[in-house]
């Protein structure tokens, strides 16, 4: 007998057609099969979803799952329970695993780990160059048949324009995005945090804005001559996003995302020393948080993600300059994006869905993010009131590294539901 589920009573947020209204979801298995206004399913369980958004289930399209190489601080199984905590349903995970992700086995095992142990979906990106090391492309066309999404380095960034250049036409037979970090290492050089005001006060090694903008306005024109796909990680300064609107503008095929921390947090957090706001790019200034927030609002940055990045906590605790960069955020991600963008007037809650859903979706070319008849039930139901204190033991998983621990956030996934199977209800995980 198929297993039924209706979801009674929330308000369904429609990332495509940017609309709210009250609805009624019934799910067979694993499938959307009704979606309308007071659907009666005596045999269903009902999942109450007064006050409440629902949503296509969430994609963060930027995580490190660690696994294979560093299983102590993350894992398939505990990063998509994790995931799954914090309302998201697919995560797209980075291959600068140990060894990296750049063959049809490394891509095969992710996705036999996520089939025997994941709670969320999982989708790999596999590397643009052997061992990352920026010299010889990966066999995209294997990859892709092994189930890659996208290529990136990321982690680090192909400094050789004519590897770029060559990836990103390769890129096209498969229909692949390639997602760049954009660093220039050179300019980088030792950096630890972004050179400015606070960089000079506190005596640390800074990375300049430019060592992000001149590799993105790079890797447009790059896009430009090719007509290839190119995505943006992790974009954080203001003229990375000017440089990326008048790409749009120019019709150039280029996408980008932002993250929590960059648009909730400056580099002033670091005055505490505390090895928790080092991160990749680094915590920028007020005027670049700006920019991020209005090249949200115009619809430039395409997508929110994490950039979650865990970290064994004996290597955070080492002084600044020696700590590793990064942050954990899966369960952050949409909690910041509540309280910081809609409940702030700064997006819509259509606006945000759809950066946490379908454009994800469509950048990867995966068929999620979106809720229809005939649509596998990925969904997520999220109180918009529901306030969350991010501490230690709320967090979950092998690593607590994240500069948001004592912050009251509002706006948190209540209900977790992927291929019509509730795998997280009230903060609980069920599975």
């Amino acid at each position: 007998m198929a297993k039924t589920l209706l979801i009674k009573n929330g308000k369904y947020v429609d990332p495509v057609s940017q609309t709210v209204q009250m609805m009624d979801i019934l799910v067979e298995d694993n499938l959307v099969i009704r979606m309308e206004q007071g659907i009666v399913a005596p045999e269903a369980e009902i999942l109450d979803a007064s006050g409440c958004y629902v949503t296509p289930g969430l994609i963060d399209m930027h995580v490190h799952l660690r696994e294979p190489g560093r299983e102590d601080e993350e894992t398939v199984y505990s990063g998509t329970r994790t995931a799954a905590l914090g309302g998201i349903t697919s995560v797209a995970c980075m291959p600068n695993t140990n060894p990296p992700i750049d063959d049809r086995a490394g891509v095969s095992l992710i996705l036999a780990k996520a089939r025997e142990e994941g709670a969320a979906n999982v989708f790999p990106i596999a590397a643009i160059t052997k061992q990352m090391q920026g010299e010889e492309l990966t066999e995209f066309g294997d990859l892709k048949a092994a189930g890659a999404v996208a290529v990136s380095d990321d982690g680090v960034s192909v400094m050789n324009a004519e590897v770029m250049r060559r990836a990103l036409e390769y890129s096209k037979a498969f229909d692949l995005t390639v997602i760049q970090h954009a660093e220039d290492k050179n300019l980088a050089g030792e950096g630890v945090m972004n050179e400015g005001y606070w960089s000079t006060v506190l005596g640390l090694r800074g990375i300049p804005n430019t060592a992000e903008s001149v590799m993105v306005g790079r890797d447009i024109l790059l896009s430009e001559m090719t007509g290839a796909k190119y995505h943006v990680a992790h974009i954080s300064t203001l003229r990375s996003v000017d440089l990326v609107r008048q790409g749009k503008r120019r019709d150039v095929k280029i996408t980008c995302e932002v993250m929590p921390h960059h648009f909730t947090l400056t580099d002033e957090a670091v005055k505490s020393y505390d090895s928790n706001t080092k991160m990749n790019p680094p915590l920028r200034s007020e005027s670049d948080r700006q920019a991020l927030l209005d090249g949200l609002q115009d619809g430039t940055i395409d997508v929110i993600a994490s950039d979650h990045a865990p970290h064994a906590e004996f290597e955070k605790e080492q002084e600044y300059d020696r700590a590793p960069f990064g942050i954990v955020g899966l369960q952050t991600i949409l909690p910041l994006t509540m309280t910081e963008l809609v409940h702030k007037n700064i997006l819509t809650i259509e606006q945000a869905i759809a950066k946490l859903t379908v454009n994800p979706a469509r950048i990867l070319g995966i068929d999620r993010g979106i809720l229809a008849p005939g649509k596998v039930a990925d969904i997520t139901v999220i109180d918009p009131h529901k306030k969350v204190l991010v501490t230690k033991e709320w967090l979950q998983g092998p690593s607590k590294n994240t500069p948001f621990i004592g912050m009251e956030l509002e706006g948190c996934a209540v209900a977790t539901i992927v291929a019509g199977k509730i795998v997280m209800k009230d903060g609980e995980l069920l599975i």
